[in-house]
């Protein structure tokens, strides 16, 4: 069975930093492109980051960029998002994802075209 758990998400004022973590497991994801969304309360779910099955290409929503930095250790079948500078407005429940197309060399930016999520870990931003 596929599971994603991603853990790392807390309370932390503005200014401050947080790093998530997405353990994969049933399945090596190392072939597979993966990306982080997230989603705040009473709006849809958004985009943040995402990375290629080697982990050479990122993609970053125009609001985290320079912020945040997603990377990916394929030999731990594991993903990462550093949060950095973090905002109030970062405030949300934060989801990773992987996608079922092996060997993709591009990245992913819509809800779509992920098959596999995590319940999500919190993330909030005190000002």
């Amino acid at each position: 069975q596929v599971q994603l758990v991603e853990s790392g998400g807390g309370l932390v004022q503005a200014g401050g930093s947080l790093r998530l973590s997405c353990a994969a497991s049933g399945r090596t994801f190392s072939s597979y492109p993966m990306g982080w969304f997230r989603q705040a309360p009473g709006k849809e779910r958004e985009f943040v980051a995402g990375i290629n099955w080697s982990g050479g290409n990122t993609e970053y929503a125009h609001s985290v960029y320079g912020r945040f930095t997603i990377s990916r250790d394929n030999a731990k079948n594991n993903l990462y998002l550093q949060m950095n500078s973090l905002k109030p407005e970062d405030t949300a429940v934060y989801f990773c994802a992987a996608s079922n197309s092996p060997y993709y060399i591009g990245i992913y930016s819509y809800s779509r075209d992920y098959a596999y999520w995590g319940q999500g870990t919190q993330v909030t931003v005190s000002s």
